[in-house]
């Protein structure tokens, strides 16, 4: 039924016999497996070398009886189940351990230790608190992740059919055996390996394994001479976890568990990351202890993680440097004030709600992901997705919709028509069919009564079937149903096409004969009758290169159809022909002579099929082009097909030259060494006829151009590469469920146009992390400055003042600076999200502007805050310089109401100074008074701080929570060592008002210098 001529999609039409199994395919027919070959598991015999008979008689068993059943559970007990042994989800605990190791969580126990020892057990008690929120909403998060995973796999064990003591029975798929013969039949999940003994019209649906995207015929009589053909070519053997499309066979399982084809890639994904093969044990346990070393430290994994573990690490060395600058200015003389003073820099210089607030942000940025169809497996590579610059996607069910459409017909008297805008592949009014003349006196009516009655597929929509006239060339449509197919693609595909005209049934005639398709012949052909008329008709479609000796027409229309079967290969169309003729005159007993009804046929026309793309696969492509990610197409299909998609989905321009090497077949990439492959200019953009080796060592060419990549894919052959890929997106509705124990990402829906959802959820995170890690890192300067030059001010005995007690500093770090920061976690996207560069890998979010802001920003409130202080503490009573009041640090009393007053004067200035930052961050370059381009005019600063309405009401929540804290009686004194305000109010506004001035002016100066500004991705994306 066409599946042989799917083969030929480079555009030669094979005019050689397909009898002979042994012939050779042409180039691009050869998916060649590249690579290291010791990563597959070799068998100990090569089935599709040699006769069924053979196999059997090696594997001690018969191929009418089968085993026994005592030989069955012996070889299972010697052998063991039949399952495939992935890598299991990580336990509770392994979670939870993910949560503890990591340098802020350290970092944090390291303070929280240290709080405890010093006896402050406020401090130490509100920092383990931030541990334990930490802790608790990251492995939620992870825990749910992993089990909403689980629930996308198998809930059920399959069985299947098999012949054990020369009965059929029903086993456990699990239970099969090396030797068992398996009974196959249409819809069946193929439990093993198998050797085919005979077929009788069999195919199967082989596209998780190799990536073709139709069915392939199977020859269980052929016996091939090349031992390392591609696996997609031995079509005497059929693969564990394919589907049988149409037909029925019996085979001799010959691989189970691990040594099946799908065993042996997920044995892949069973391998260490370091390859230890050869390594001394004292070599072996040094390596593991250095890769557990450096995931403690978090230097293993996305470029966030690392990133802020070395910057964990880097502030946890800061902190004792700074401690050590504070007993230094005390000459060493450590007291527990000096020791206290300390300490208090320390905690000032660490962002102690980083990690609570980071994890919360991807927590929900995570659940936003949900509602788009994308489950985020590992939380950090929501944010790492970000930062792509290639994404390696498979074809067939990810940019395409894995499943056949009838895209163009050519009719006799060269009447050509075209479906565009065609959705769903099973629905008859999905899109639209446009004529190249006027329909009037053509043989559309035979062509598509052809078409429906030489099928054996069903579609429906689940309703009655209405009458409708045969001849109507009307489009049906009918855009609230939900149509479902059953059958084999190619026929489906055929018969949604007719019934965009109405037909969809026999109009009462009776089918007299069948014969099926055969991969030898590559046609077939029916034969109906109406008693009532007495006539007969035969119906054939088939192979073009077969159907032209089967015509009765010259050579001048033979030429037209070659020529036009042609062109429509070249367009990556798989063709076929199609031809009917009445049999009226003929003796009955002619309609079962296959012989005499496949000749002197009438031609009606051609159809050229293909798997369409996913209606959002070309605007996903175009916003990824936009966004300056290159994407690739890593396909098993074959090459003209995918080139012909390719354009179509905008990879490739359309009327633009290819440069060289955009378009390779693997085999011609696979015979390249490493070497070869760094020095082509740019990697191809359609690899096509891919084996797993072959995506991996894609992948591996891109890490090498310092590329980070994402690999897509659903099929089992995906599985390595979605692997080796730094970010990993599966397939969630049609992905195999080794692709999604791979992977890091899963999509429920299949949208290829989903990962564009999650590229601009990643970048939209990555500028907030940005925005709050600037908001916090802004406090910490502040701070460090403010304590650093406080010690300067000593009061009689010769011990620096606080100009901030350690539990203010608590309290702006984690009470005010947290929600702000949250909410800055939870800023929308900017509108030119999608038209920026890739962020840089090397700087990940720490970029030169966020340390230069930092910078500016930090030193402006620290000096504002040391401004206040000075103020109220010298300027205020008029006395000048002098030294302070003493035990004001850790004690109270009247006479140090002056420090109290200046202390709470400082803290209000820096927490209204936070809670200002927090709108000013919200834009890196914008003044916070025009910082919204959908707004504008002197009030447009309200619509902006309002569209954010978490963080509005944090700030307020923040405002209003200041004055209790500094004017409760006893509390205020006693906890935070300050005291109510009165005329230093008016200090606080006009420190506040100077940092908006400040700021703002900055922001001027990095508009008129083009400080930061991300240029637009270069044009050239495509190819």
């Amino acid at each position: 039924m066409g599946e042989t001529e799917a083969k030929s999609t480079n555009g030669a039409l094979h005019t050689h016999s397909s009898a002979d199994s042994t012939a050779l395919a042409s180039p691009d027919d050869q998916p060649p497996i590249c690579g290291p070959q010791h990563a597959i598991i070799e068998k100990s015999i090569l089935p599709h070398t040699l006769p069924a008979s053979t196999v059997a008689e090696n594997l001690n068993t018969h191929v009418d009886h089968g085993l026994s059943s005592d030989e069955a559970a012996a070889r299972l007990e010697r052998d063991g189940m039949n399952t495939i042994k992935t890598s299991k989800g990580p336990s509770l605990w392994e979670i939870f351990l993910a949560q503890v190791a990591n340098a802020l969580t350290v970092v944090l126990i390291a303070v929280t230790v240290l709080s405890f020892a010093i006896d402050d057990y406020i401090e130490g008690s509100v920092v383990a608190a931030v541990i334990v929120l930490n802790i608790v909403v990251g492995l939620v998060q992870d825990y749910r992740a992993e089990q909403t995973i689980q629930s996308l796999y198998a809930l059920s064990t399959p069985k299947c059919k098999v012949i054990r003591n020369g009965v059929s029975d029903t086993v456990k798929a699990e239970t099969l055996v090396k030797g068992d013969i398996v009974v196959l039949a249409t819809g069946d999940m193929i439990p093993a390996d198998l050797r085919l003994i005979q077929g009788i019209n069999l195919a199967t649906d082989e596209a998780l394994l190799t990536g073709e995207s139709i069915a392939m015929s199977k020859k269980p009589e052929a016996v091939f001479q090349d031992s390392d053909m591609p696996i997609g070519d031995r079509t005497n053997l059929v693969y564990s976890g394919s589907s049988v499309t149409r037909g029925r066979g019996t085979g001799i399982v010959i691989a189970t568990a691990m040594e099946t084809e799908v065993g042996q890639i997920a044995e892949l994904l069973r391998q260490e990351k370091r390859d230890t093969t050869g390594k001394s044990p004292l070599a072996k346990f040094i390596i593991k202890a250095y890769t557990s070393f450096r995931g403690i430290m978090g230097l293993e994994g996305t470029p966030l993680q690392v990133t802020l573990s070395k910057f964990a690490l880097l502030l946890f060395g800061l902190a004792i440097l700074l401690a050590i600058i504070v007993f230094a200015a005390s000459k060493f003389d450590i007291s527990d004030e000096v020791l206290l003073y300390g300490i208090c820099v320390g905690v000032a210089v660490i962002p102690e709600s980083l990690l609570a607030v980071l994890t919360v942000t991807m927590a929900v940025a995570t659940k936003a992901m949900v509602k788009g169809n994308v489950i985020v497996r590992q939380m950090p590579s929501l944010e790492a997705v970000g930062g792509v610059t290639n994404i390696c996607s498979d074809k067939t069910g990810t940019l395409t919709q894995g499943r056949m459409i009838t895209r163009k017909v050519w009719l006799r008297n060269d009447l050509e028509g075209s479906v565009t805008g065609a959705g769903d592949p099973y629905d008859p009014g999905s899109g639209t069919v446009s004529w190249s003349a006027p329909l009037a006196g053509s043989v559309l009516s035979q062509f598509l009564t052809t078409l429906i009655l030489c099928n054996n597929s069903t579609v429906t929509d689940g309703r009655k079937e209405p009458e409708t006239d045969s001849s109507s060339v009307t489009t049906a449509n009918d855009s609230d149903s939900q149509w479902r197919a059953m059958g084999e693609p190619t026929e489906i595909a055929l018969k949604v096409f007719a019934m965009r005209f109405g037909k969809n049934h026999s109009n009462g005639d009776d089918l007299l004969a069948e014969h099926p398709f055969d991969s030898s012949i590559k046609c077939m052909s029916v034969v109906y009758g109406n008693k009532i008329e007495g006539t007969r008709t035969a119906y054939t479609k088939g192979a073009v290169e077969v159907m032209l000796t089967y015509l009765d027409e010259d050579e001048k229309l033979k030429n037209e159809i070659l020529a036009k079967a042609d062109a429509l290969a070249e367009q990556g169309l798989r063709v076929l022909c199609i031809a009917s003729k009445p049999m009226g005159d003929s003796p009955a007993e002619d309609v079962n002579d296959r012989a005499k009804v496949e000749k002197n046929l009438k031609f009606l026309g051609l159809a050229g099929l293909y798997d369409p793309p996913r209606q959002e696969t070309a605007g996903a492509i175009q916003a990824c082009h936009g966004a300056g990610i290159t994407v690739h197409m890593v396909t098993g299909d074959h090459i003209k097909t995918a080139t012909s998609i390719a354009y179509e989905i905008g990879l490739i321009k359309k009327g633009m030259a290819l440069p060289p090497n955009a378009v390779m077949a693997a085999a011609d990439f696979g015979a390249l060494s490493d070497d070869q492959i760094d020095q082509i200019e740019n990697l191809p953009v359609v690899l096509a006829r891919c084996s797993p080796l072959t995506k991996v060592r894609m992948i591996q060419a891109l890490h090498r151009r310092k590329a980070f990549c994402i690999m897509t894919g659903d099929g089992v052959n995906d599985s390595p590469a979605l692997k080796q890929a730094d970010v990993g997106i599966a397939m969630g509705d049609r992905g195999s469920d080794v692709a999604k124990e791979a992977s890091d990402m899963v999509l429920t829906d299949d949208n290829f146009a989903s990962i564009v959802t999650g590229i601009k959820e990643g970048r939209r995170l990555s500028d907030n992390i940005q925005k709050f890690l600037l908001h916090l890192l802004t406090s910490n300067l502040a701070q460090v400055l403010l304590l650093l030059i406080g010690l300067a001010f000593k009061d009689g005995d010769n011990n620096s003042v606080f100009p901030l007690s350690p539990l203010e500093i608590l309290w702006a770090n984690l009470i005010t600076s947290s929600p702000l920061a949250l909410g800055l976690g939870l800023e929308e996207a900017q509108l030119d999200i999608l038209q920026r560069p890739p962020r840089s890998l090397r700087t990940g979010v720490f970029t030169m502007d966020l340390v230069r802001d930092q910078l500016v920003y930090g030193t402006c409130m620290g000096s504002v805050c040391l401004m206040v202080f000075m103020l109220v503490a010298y300027a205020g009573p008029g006395k000048g310089f002098v030294d302070l009041d003493t035990g004001c640090n850790t004690d109270g009393g009247s006479h140090c109401n002056l420090i109290f007053e200046a202390r709470a004067t400082t803290f209000a200035t820096l927490s209204f100074l936070l809670l200002v930052t927090s709108w000013e961050v919200k834009h890196f370059h914008r003044s916070l008074f025009a910082m919204d381009e959908r707004w504008s005019g002197p009030f447009s600063v309200f619509k902006t701080i309002y569209h954010n309405k978490f963080l509005f009401w944090s700030v307020i929540a923040g405002f209003v929570m200041t004055f209790p804290i500094i004017y409760i009686p006893v509390f205020n004194t006693e906890v935070f060592k300050h005291r109510g305000l009165t005329w230093e109010w008016g200090v606080v506004a006009g420190g506040v008002v100077l940092y908006i001035a400040l700021i703002e002016s900055w922001k001027a100066v990095k508009r008129a210098f083009g400080l930061g500004v991300d240029q637009h991705p270069t044009a050239g994306m495509t190819v």
